[in-house]
């Protein structure tokens, strides 16, 4: 019976990865045929590509390189370097969890930290940081839904926006370290103001690329 039904699972999970392009496909369709001005949205869409794009290498070879200087009084450069694999690897899984395992490795390999019982204090550390520390899907749900209240024609006050930033670190926490996990917690950040979770599939153009 099991077997049966584990068969059974498998063949109707194929069936809707099969499926997921063309539901993807018909979603963004219905979304096109209901804007008047279609060049204007790409505009607008290639604007908030930039603008994710942006904040994410500020926040990744600014803001975090500041933090590892002052917190261990060396330069970052070096540590950057050793860690091109993983950066790789992330960008082509798409997937924290699934880069774990090649980060780990690279602390141990290339940046000379020792695995004894007193240093593996960064075993426990990064598979906490790979499933709550998600600032980038922070920063990318929150831009995200500004960019949708403004398509929509809809004006935020700096409530909403403070509103959209504590929602979006929350939905962030709470997002799985796998691939476009950000749009199903981003539901939740466009509650807040009041915007259709449909909303959504206005972004899924480029979300492939910005969830790397």
């Amino acid at each position: 019976f099991f077997t049966c039904l584990s068969e059974a699972m498998m063949c109707i999970t194929t069936w809707v990865i099969y499926m997921a392009p063309i539901g993807v496909f018909f979603l963004i369709g219905g979304q096109i045929l209901e804007m008047e001005d279609l060049s204007l949205v790409a505009g607008q869409l290639g604007l908030y590509f930039m603008t994710v794009l942006v904040g994410l290498f500020f926040h990744g070879f600014v803001v975090l390189p500041i933090i590892f200087t002052v917190c261990t009084r060396i330069l970052p450069f070096k540590f950057i370097a050793n860690m091109t694999n993983a950066f790789t690897t992330a960008f082509g899984t798409a997937s924290s969890s699934a880069t774990l395992p090649v980060t780990i490795n690279l602390l141990e390999e290339k940046n000379g930290i020792k695995v004894s019982f007193d240093d593996l204090f960064f075993r426990f550390v990064l598979p906490i940081g790979a499933t709550i520390n998600m600032d980038g899907t922070a920063l990318y749900e929150a831009v995200a839904a500004i960019f949708i209240s403004q398509i929509r024609g809809m004006s935020m006050s700096i409530g909403q926006i403070i509103a959209i930033s504590i929602t979006a670190t929350a939905a962030s926490i709470g997002a799985a370290g796998i691939p476009q996990a950000g749009l199903v917690t981003m539901v939740m950040v466009l509650d807040t103001v009041g915007l259709p979770a449909e909303d959504v599939t206005i972004i899924l153009a480029v979300d492939w690329l910005l969830d790397r």
